[in-house]
């Protein structure tokens, strides 16, 4: 970082606001710029990836290592015959796809609002009017389909996404994510949060539609889903914020749960944290980051897609009642540690009732399975012939000569 966030522990919201017009704007191509190089990148990386663990060899032609198949696909989706059916709604399906430095000191962050983690998860959400818009204009029932799986699936997994980082808003008292990021400098959260952290990896899979979540565009039942009749750039444009949207919400991951920019311990410890400072944190950043969207190509290359209502399930019954129930839990340790309790007494007032209501649950729900079971049974239909037993041998039907279809059984 700076010298300002050497001193201060991290960029705090007093530390932005004062940049010359043209730094921010410096940062803000930056960023730009950074993501459209990375979107290049996963792309070769995934299929590098996914070809080593399905043992072939992946893009390698195109460049050293096929370091250029992405650019090479680029330019040929450029460049193909933007076909646009007779039958579409022209405006809608046009508009869906297009939903220190030089001596001063400055935070490598553009911004902070004290409300920033809600205005990132809200941003994120308008991404899905670009899927349903290319849907509905396409005036075919499979885009359609693919398009209201989408808004379905958004919906559910962003309430479950925004219940897992509840608890980080508990946690450190704000919603900036300089002061998150700030009150980490001793733990991480993805530890004590641990929970939380996982809810929100598995929300944000399904967030971005990445395999085994990717239902919207389920090929083998809706073609390509809501893309279907989309080709050239406008096809490749989406792909494009796919793959934005998986580096955002891994920058995201990384920023509350994964210490931020700060060196992972105990190199934060190397000489009294001169591993935090200078340019040293794009390095940690990137890190992190690069090892979460690691996950995502490792998902998908070992997993199957699951039935759409095993997903909508594990969002609507699993994910929010369980992020509901942690959200109670750091509320309770919060709140008993401010009151001045030892963590052995917060133990025993969170703990032993908690250890109570999973006892009673477990016991309804095992009691509800078995009367589903019961109900379930069906009792077998006695058969009109009677079924004799040969000893030692199966169970063999007594044929009647009536029941033949040989000339002389009397059909």
């Amino acid at each position: 970082m700076t010298a300002l966030a050497a001193s201060t522990g991290g960029a705090h919201l007093d530390a932005f606001g004062h940049d010359p017009w043209w730094l921010i704007l410096i940062k803000c191509l930056a960023i730009f710029v950074f993501l459209l190089v990375t979107t290049l990148l996963q792309i070769w990386a995934e299929r590098r990836i996914l070809g080593r663990m399905q043992q072939r060899p992946g893009p390698n032609r195109v460049g050293p290592f096929g370091l250029l198949q992405s650019l090479a696909d680029g330019v040929k989706l450029m460049l193909k015959e933007d076909l646009i059916p007779a039958v579409v709604d022209k405006p809608l399906y046009v508009l869906g796809p297009v939903v220190s430095i030089f001596g001063h000191h400055t935070p490598l962050q553009v911004t902070d609002l004290p409300v920033a983690v809600l205005f990132i998860l809200a941003m994120a959400s308008v991404g899905v009017y670009g899927i349903v818009l290319a849907g509905w204009s396409s005036q075919s029932p499979y885009p359609v389909l693919g398009a209201l799986r989408s808004a379905a699936q958004v919906i559910s997994y962003e309430i479950a996404m925004g219940l897992a980082l509840a608890a980080v808003f508990l946690y450190s008292g704000s919603l900036s994510t300089s002061e998150i990021v700030a009150a980490q400098s001793k733990l991480w959260y993805a530890l004590p949060l641990i929970p939380s952290f996982l809810m929100y990896l598995v929300s944000m899979v399904g967030e971005t539609n990445r395999a085994p979540f990717d239902l919207p565009e389920a090929e083998t039942e809706l073609v390509a889903g809501f893309h279907t009749e989309y080709a050239s750039i406008k096809f490749a444009m989406f792909f494009l914020a796919e793959y934005i949207n998986v580096t955002t919400v891994a920058a995201l991951a990384t920023t509350l749960f994964l210490g931020g920019w700060r060196a992972p311990w105990p190199l934060s410890l190397v000489d009294n944290g001169v591993l935090n400072t200078g340019w040293w944190p794009i390095l940690w950043f990137l890190a992190k980051v690069v090892s979460i969207i690691f996950v995502f190509y490792w998902l998908r290359a070992t997993l199957p897609r699951l039935r759409y209502d095993q997903f909508m399930a594990l969002g609507w019954k699993v994910l929010i009642p369980a992020s509901l129930v942690w959200i109670m839990i750091v509320a309770a340790f919060r709140e008993l540690t401010n009151e001045g309790r030892t963590r052995l007494q917060t133990l025993a007032y969170v703990g032993i009732p908690l250890a109570i209501v999973v006892l009673v649950a477990s016991f309804f729900g095992d009691n509800k399975a078995e009367q589903r079971e019961e109900e379930t049974t069906v009792e077998p239909a006695e058969s009109a012939y009677p079924v004799p037993v040969l000893s030692g041998g199966p169970p063999v039907h007594d044929v009647t000569p009536q029941e033949t279809d040989t000339p002389g059984g009397g059909r």
